[in-house]
């Protein structure tokens, strides 16, 4: 029997453990004459346990611990027979299939380095090759301690139970000194906003900006801004930098009174991130800039989709996680986005929900939108929409206030807007989504 059709390396999904395999989806372009079964053997034991030709070594007993299993191979459409095939199809066209792997938890144990080098190694060189989806095995997920507070540990944290958080990004990104960033940070601040992190643009020590500075103004004018409020803001500091700098960085942030970390996750590393997340020390949380991620995640054909690097970020220990919403600046598929946002909030075995954090353009008029998205479990990321304001960062943060407020209790935001001024201007301004195309206020 020809090894590449044998049960053992094609069995049911019944026919296996499933706590003991990762599950990688895939959607996989092939030739019109290709045949998919060995194709997608081809491509698993490639990735685990052999090469383009048998090898000695490469036993029976190997691959029965250790190689990829097929589990599912699905053309779409779904054809039965060559004819109409090659009746849809031309000669020099694609047929897409959706092939399911799974890959032994035993070779990828408790390792992120090796996880990716396995579900996105050699092939992802292949054209039309995307992962799309990744089923966690529970002896995999079982080495991860995940995020430390997740959504009810920060509710708990900075006490606000029920409604959407609101988050302001100091602008301009980059360039200015700690206390040019500490009079935005107050203003923002006593305006309302939750929490203010730094620009995914900046990080560590800067020659005009210096960490420890950079902490000690924004918790200082949080201070200020929490007497005046009386309400808990959180300053996410940004201490993305070299791999061996971070635990460093994260110390100053919390020596010196800050109360929130910031990494750009796919820039330092998801095996950096989990190293801060799961450090006793860093007894804070920790936001997750998106940043360079989605340079994997754009191709309809190549790469990996969102939805896997939103789980991985959970995984790895992020308390709240960046995603783009459709709205906004970008662009994102609906699906794709709501998906994201139940990989945040879904039962993930015990591992803590995470905070969705929406950016890329967000306005008060959007906050019906989102809310009735999502719910009241969101972090709404803005950054111009509150320092870009006509009557500057307070009044922008209150006009968000004043849209969330309106939202919670069911109250239409022109109708809320007659009685506040700052939100007002802002739907003057923007507008508000379903009324016109906000996106026309984007150049991107």
């Amino acid at each position: 029997m020809n090894r590449f059709y044998s049960p053992l390396l094609n069995p049911t999904y019944e026919g296996i453990n499933a706590d003991d395999y990762c599950v990688a989806t895939y959607l996989i372009g092939m030739g019109r004459e290709e045949e998919p079964i060995l194709k997608a053997n081809s491509i698993g034991i490639e990735q685990t346990t052999g090469s383009w030709i048998d090898v000695p070594a490469e036993t029976d007993e190997v691959r029965e611990k250790y190689c990829s299993k097929i589990l599912g191979v699905y053309e779409v459409p779904d054809y039965e027979n060559m004819t109409n095939v090659r009746d849809d199809i031309g000669e020099d066209e694609k047929r897409f299939f959706i092939v399911r792997i799974g890959y032994p938890v035993a070779n990828i144990k408790d390792n992120i380095p090796l996880f990716f080098a396995t579900l996105t190694g050699n092939v992802t060189s292949m054209p039309y090759l995307r992962l799309l989806d990744v089923d966690f095995g529970k002896n995999f997920v079982k080495d991860f301690q995940g995020p430390k507070f997740g959504i009810k540990g920060l509710r708990d944290y900075i006490g606000v139970p029920e409604r959407p958080l609101l988050n302001n990004m100091i602008k301009p990104c980059t360039g200015y000194t700690p206390d040019v960033g500490a009079k935005l940070f107050y203003e923002a601040a006593v305006g309302g906003v939750d929490i203010i992190k730094d620009d995914e643009l900046i990080g560590g020590d800067r020659s005009f900006n210096k960490l420890e500075d950079r902490v000690r103004a924004n918790m200082e004018a949080a201070k200020r801004a929490d007497a005046e409020k009386g309400e808990t803001t959180l300053y996410a500091c940004n201490i993305t930098d070299e791999v061996s700098k971070l635990k460093e960085n994260a110390m100053t942030v919390i020596k010196n009174g800050g109360n929130c970390i910031m990494v750009d996750a796919w820039g330092v590393g998801l095996s950096a991130v989990r190293e801060l997340a799961e450090d006793p020390e860093i007894n804070v949380p920790i936001l997750g800039h998106c940043c360079f991620g989605p340079a994997v995640t754009v191709s309809p054909y190549q790469g990996m989709s969102s939805l896997v690097q939103t789980k991985l970020a959970r995984l790895c220990g992020i308390d709240i996680y960046l995603t783009e919403p459709p709205y906004g600046k970008f662009d994102i598929t609906f699906n794709k986005y709501i998906r994201n946002i139940t990989a945040c909030q879904s039962k993930f075995y015990g591992l803590k929900e995470i905070f969705p954090f929406i950016g890329g353009g967000v306005i008060p008029g959007l906050v019906p939108q989102l809310v009735d998205d999502i719910g009241y479990n969101v972090l709404l990321g803005v950054g111009a929409g509150i320092h870009g304001h006509p009557q500057g960062p307070r009044a922008g943060a209150k006009a968000f206030r004043d849209a969330i407020e309106a939202t919670m209790n069911g109250v239409d935001l022109r109708e809320a807007a007659k009685d506040h001024e700052e939100l007002q201007i802002a739907i003057d301004k923007w507008g508000i989504e379903g009324e016109e195309n906000i996106k026309d206020n984007y150049a991107l």
